[in-house]
């Protein structure tokens, strides 16, 4: 801002000098055959103020600049404001056609009088340089500046959607990495809850037993979940397993039936399906049957992985049993959510509902 109020500054000495200052003015006007009179010198003097301060908003108001170069022009063949209007009608006028009109006029207004006086091999060269190279250079400035904003616009649009790209992206990451805790952290530990409730009502060798339990169960929570840790920190220099998919699902069930419940589990052969999706329909089992354990441990349990030709159905549902909350193992809700969450990223869905006689249904469909 202060460089351009400079500039406009030093333009607009010259303009008000050119009232007052016979060198900043045209030939013609003293004692020539075409124009045989000057304007008085209190008059130029007004003019040539009246132009100067035009010339400080030529930015916004450029056709008071023009419009002062003009009678300037006429009244004392002052010519410092030429070049000057003609920039700013290259520059801050829009239309087309108006921006050719006044350049138009202002080179008959200049040249008439030099050719008349002159001929025509003087008045094309100042003609051009004082009319119509100032209007290209005002385009051509003006052009730039725009591409310039534009260029800028859209480094700017690119920043701010780059920066919602990373926010989502971080988003999705913590999401993921709150599936995978829970995947990995929150049904064993839910196991040795049970396990411990279990262990308070037991004697003998079944607390042995249970406590044996435990410990397993404890350790296989603390491996997986520095296995989650490692990768988390610095990726692939964490050697990985396989993740768990339908072949999985006997274990799973089996050890859901060693802590009481009564699980029947089906699983109907047909075409390999893409690890995603194994590893999805795990997760899903898992899930239902730990809120199984949590909610309705009475309940009778039915695990049933089918496909057709195009999708793989997984329905857990569970039977009416008496309701119980074990202190300690109630989760947040996020479990399920997780797992629609996993669903749904491979093109799948999870429904969930509560039946008619009590229980409670879990059904994923997942493109094969």
């Amino acid at each position: 801002m202060v460089r351009a109020r400079l500039v406009d500054g030093a333009l607009a000495v010259p303009c008000l000098l050119a009232g007052v200052l016979p060198a900043l003015q045209s030939g013609l006007f003293e004692g020539s055959p075409v124009v045989d009179r000057r304007a008085p010198i209190v008059v130029t003097a007004v003019v040539g103020t009246a132009t100067a301060l035009a010339v400080l908003v030529r930015r916004t108001r450029p056709a008071l600049v023009y419009a002062g170069a003009v009678l300037g022009w006429l009244v004392a063949g002052a010519w410092p404001a030429i070049p000057v209007a003609q920039y700013a009608v290259g520059a801050y006028v829009g239309p087309a056609r108006l921006r050719a009109a006044l350049t138009a006029v202002m080179v008959a207004a200049v040249s008439t009088p030099m050719w008349l006086a002159y001929g025509a091999d003087a008045t094309l060269p100042i003609g051009l340089v004082m009319c119509v190279v100032p209007v290209l250079a005002g385009m051509y400035l003006a052009s730039r500046r725009e591409l310039v904003a534009t260029l800028e616009e859209r480094a700017r649009r690119n920043l701010h959607e780059e920066r919602l790209r990373l926010d989502r992206a971080r988003a999705e990451e913590r999401a993921q990495i709150a599936r995978d805790m829970h995947d990995v952290v929150t049904h064993r530990v839910s196991l040795m809850v049970l396990h411990a409730t279990a262990l308070e009502a037991a004697r003998g060798g079944d607390a042995v037993r249970i406590g044996g339990q435990i410990q397993t169960i404890g350790r296989t929570a603390l491996a997986e979940l520095r296995t989650l840790v490692g990768v988390l920190r610095d990726g692939g220099a964490v050697p990985l397993r396989p993740q768990p998919g339908i072949a999985d699902l006997g274990e799973l069930v089996d050890g859901s039936r060693a802590l009481g419940l009564a699980v029947e589990l089906s699983i109907v052969d047909g075409e390999p399906v893409s690890p995603l999706v194994e590893h999805a329909t795990y997760r899903v089992v898992q899930e239902a049957l730990t809120n199984v354990h949590k909610h309705a441990p009475t309940a009778r349990t039915t695990v049933r992985v089918g496909r057709d030709r195009a999708d793989l159905t997984v329905v857990v549902r569970n039977g009416p049993g008496a309701a119980r909350e074990t202190p300690g193992a109630a989760g947040g809700g996020h479990g399920l959510l997780g797992a629609g969450e996993r669903v749904r990223l491979i093109g799948g869905t999870l429904r969930t509902a509560r039946l008619p006689d009590g229980g409670f249904e879990v059904v994923a469909r997942m493109p094969a």
